[in-house]
Formats: C-alpha cells, structure tokens, sequence
C-alpha cells in the first residue's frame, strides 16, 4: 500500500530517528535521515507555499530530487519579498550528501563528517518551527 506523501511529517519524523541514531554514535545511517529531513523539510514548505503536487503528493518531476539537488533548487523557489521566512544560511552544505551512501560502509563515516548535515538539518527544523503559524505550514 502506498500512502499519500506528508512531507512535514517526514520530516519530523526523520529528525527524531535521526537524532537517536546520532546519540548512539551510528554515523552513517544518522547520516542519510538528516538528509532525508532536511529534503521533506524543504518539500513540505513548498508545498506550503504553492508547488503543486500530483497523485498520492508527489512534487513535479523537477522537484524529485535529493536534498544535495534539491537545496539549490528551493532557494531559488523562495526567493522574493513575501517569502523572507524561509531564509536558509548561505552555502549547498548538503553537496557531499549522497543517497547512494546507504551502501556505503559504515565505516566510512565519521561524526565530524555527519555534523555538518546534522546542522544544515536543523536549520530546516528551525525555519519550519518558526513559520509553523503560517497558514502554509
């Protein structure tokens, strides 16, 4: 069965887990879901402000992308006047992310190497707590 998609609720979701993965030190997997939140993140405020979505809530073929593509992607989708709540710092801090690293070993990663994402990924929390009381979100 497959369920319609609830962005926002991915990406809490991944969060949490991520969070619990972090604090038991397993790197690599803690990895992958803060780049999972961050993208449903990002999707979910979107959404929130306009991009439509197809069936079962897909995003538009130019929107399926991983966060490392798709960060790029929403700056640019919320740039202008009325969109100055869903600022991100500057920078692609998710340009050495990858999806494929789900096969990687997991020795191969480092929690140095996590942080930076973990932080981008909080950033993402963060801008969405904050303009939860948009009737967007």
């Amino acid at each position: 069965m497959a369920y319609p998609a609830d962005f926002r609720d991915a990406h809490r979701r991944h969060w949490h887990d991520a969070e619990l993965l972090f604090k038991h030190e397993r790197w690599a997997n803690a990895d992958q879901l803060y780049g999972l939140s961050a993208e449903c993140g990002l999707k979910a405020v979107m959404v929130g402000l306009g991009m439509e979505v197809g069936p079962q809530g897909a995003p538009p073929q130019r929107y399926r992308k991983h966060v490392n593509e798709l960060w790029p992607q929403f700056v640019t989708f919320v740039s202008g006047p009325s969109t100055s709540n869903y600022v991100l710092p500057e920078g692609r801090p998710f340009d050495d992310w990858s999806i494929t690293d789900r096969y990687a070993h997991g020795k191969g990663f480092t929690e140095a190497g996590v942080c930076p994402h973990r932080s981008a990924a909080n950033n993402v929390r963060l801008m969405i707590q904050s303009t939860q009381q948009d009737r967007a979100l």
